[in-house]
This record gives C-alpha cells, sequence and structure tokens, in this order.
C-alpha cells in the first residue's frame, strides 16, 4: 500500500503577502464571494469542497479555490479522500481590517434572494 497522495497539497498565500487589489478581485467575482459567505457560517473544516451550493461544475469550482488560496481567504487541507476548508478570517481581518465584515454584511443587507 502507498503512502502517497493521490493529488499534491494545495498551496496557500499568507493573507500578509496579499495586495489589496488582490482580495478585491477575489471577492468580486459571486461564485467566489458565495464561497466565502458560506464558509462564514461554518465551523473550521466542516466544509468538503463537494458541497458548496454553486452553479459550477468541478473545474471551475477548483479554479476558484486556487484563486481564493492565492488571495488568503481560504486554506485547504486533504482529510482522507476529501478536502476541506476554512475561511482565514483571523488573519485576513488583520491584514485588511472590516473588508469581511463589509463583504458578509452586504448580503444580509441585501436579503438572501440572490440565486
Amino acid at each position: 500500500m502507498s503512502n502517497r497522495s493521490h493529488r499534491a497539497a494545495p498551496e496557500h498565500t499568507h493573507p500578509d503577502d496579499v495586495p489589496v487589489q488582490t482580495a478585491l478581485a477575489a471577492l468580486a467575482d459571486p461564485v467566489r464571494l458565495q464561497l466565502v459567505r458560506e464558509l462564514a457560517t461554518t465551523a473550521d473544516w466542516e466544509h468538503t469542497c463537494g458541497t458548496f451550493d454553486v452553479p459550477v461544475g468541478k473545474a471551475a469550482l477548483s479554479h476558484h479555490f486556487s484563486v481564493l488560496r492565492a488571495a488568503g481567504l481560504i486554506e485547504q487541507r486533504d482529510m482522507g479522500p476529501k478536502r476541506v476548508n476554512r475561511l482565514r478570517r483571523p488573519e485576513f481581518d488583520r491584514r485588511f481590517p472590516g473588508l469581511l465584515d463589509l463583504v458578509l454584511r452586504d448580503r444580509r443587507e441585501n436579503g438572501e434572494n440572490e440565486r
């Protein structure tokens, strides 16, 4: 039996190394914004990649996760055959105070009827 992982571990960028333009661009996409919003409502490492309610296929979803990792917004790790996620809120909030609060508050102010 091999100890090798079936895929490479994801690469992460720490929020301290992210320019504000990169963070804003990552949050400007509606699918990525939905991913961040869903992660904000769950405990760390509970949300697997296949459980998000977004209207894209696996390849596009993988790309969106990559952009969010590069923007320092999420961290991912493999747990057995599944990849789990966490919003890097404490680290991101230290780098960009209030930005996630604005993004998440905007959803509440505009209602949950976006589909």
